[in-house]
């Protein structure tokens, strides 16, 4: 408990760290987002239309200290002002539409890459320098090091475009999401299967090295000598016994990966015209919309940091270790 309790304590202060700095941004950057918006669309604003643009902002001539327990009312609160790219909508509304989207690629394909990857990599552990352990790493190594972009693009090309067997973008067929039907679900599930697939591909061989190294250690244990020697079933002692405690690194690794869901998938949401966040950020970036990039920002890495305090949660009761003290 007192390990929960200090690491919650670090992520909450990191998060503090994370929601300050994202104050500062637009405060330090040349111009701010109201002027901006007036570049962009070139409309001509009187003095009382751009100070009420700034007060939307947060950005007025009050103190910086004011500004930023304003700043702090309004995160708590949910309110990250107007988007720039699609003004006058909310920044949360803008971020909304793609969330889910994001969510749905993002965990479906890290729950695929860590249940696959982490299997492969004990099977070939297992059967430590057979074919299967010599052919499997090195070459999910080798797809592992195409950036992410150039694969989807190659992905896209072969079965989207001269194939044709996957639509060529989007996240469903209709104009307007589709009814929770299983028609629906089925459409949905047809048009996440390529981006899903390349984001899965991508990150098979890190998966699958950790858990191989992992495994490889655990494997020499004299606990599982003792295991085998009692008779156990070869397939016990790999699953109930060894791959529970090898799991560990790649379940560290889960966090990470959960926590950069949104950002780590922005190439392929772009090659996909996937309506995600990461879609979003590209838009936003190119829109110069601070609002949206700075709540994008502060949602990813407070993704991250919660995404790793609860592996670290998770940590506590998978290794005893943790429990007694022993954190090293």
């Amino acid at each position: 408990m007192y390990y929960v309790l200090k690491r919650l304590a670090f992520y909450l202060l990191a998060a503090f760290v994370a929601i300050t700095v994202n104050f500062f941004i637009p405060r330090l950057t040349p111009g701010d987002p109201a002027s901006t918006i007036v570049a962009t669309y070139s409309t001509s604003m009187n003095e009382e239309s751009l100070r009420a643009l700034k007060m939307a902002y947060g950005l007025t001539d009050e103190p910086l200290v004011q500004q930023y327990f304003t700043y702090l009312g309004n995160i708590f609160k949910g309110d990250f002002g107007r988007s720039l790219s699609q003004f006058p909508a909310p920044v949360l509304s803008v971020i909304g539409a793609g969330f889910g989207w994001s969510a749905l690629l993002g965990l479906t394909a890290v729950a695929l890459s860590f249940v696959i990857g982490s299997t492969l990599g004990a099977l070939a552990a297992w059967r430590r320098g057979g074919f299967f352990d010599r052919v499997a790493p090195p070459v999910l190594l080798f797809l592992g090091s195409f950036p992410y972009f150039f694969l989807a693009l190659l992905l896209f090309y072969l079965f989207c475009f001269k194939l044709g067997w996957f639509p060529m973008g989007n996240a469903y067929s209709s104009v307007n999401p589709p009814p929770f039907t299983l028609s629906g679900i089925g459409d949905v599930l047809f048009h996440l299967i390529m981006p899903a697939f390349t984001i899965v591909l991508v990150s098979l061989g890190p998966w699958t090295l950790n858990m191989r190294n992992s495994m490889i250690g655990v494997l020499s244990e004299d606990y599982l000598t003792l295991a085998e020697a009692k008779g156990l079933k070869p397939r016990r002692v790999l699953f109930d016994h060894a791959v529970r405690t090898a799991l560990l690194p790649n379940i560290t690794a889960l966090g990470a990966a959960i926590g950069g869901v949104f950002s780590g998938q922005l190439l392929t949401e772009i090659v996909f015209t996937y309506p995600g966040l990461g879609y979003a950020l590209m838009r936003a970036v190119s829109a110069v919309d601070y609002p949206l990039m700075q709540a994008l920002f502060l949602i990813i890495t407070l993704s991250v940091l919660a995404a790793n305090f609860l592996v670290d949660t998770l940590y506590v009761l998978l290794d005893p270790r943790v429990r007694t003290g022993g954190e090293a």
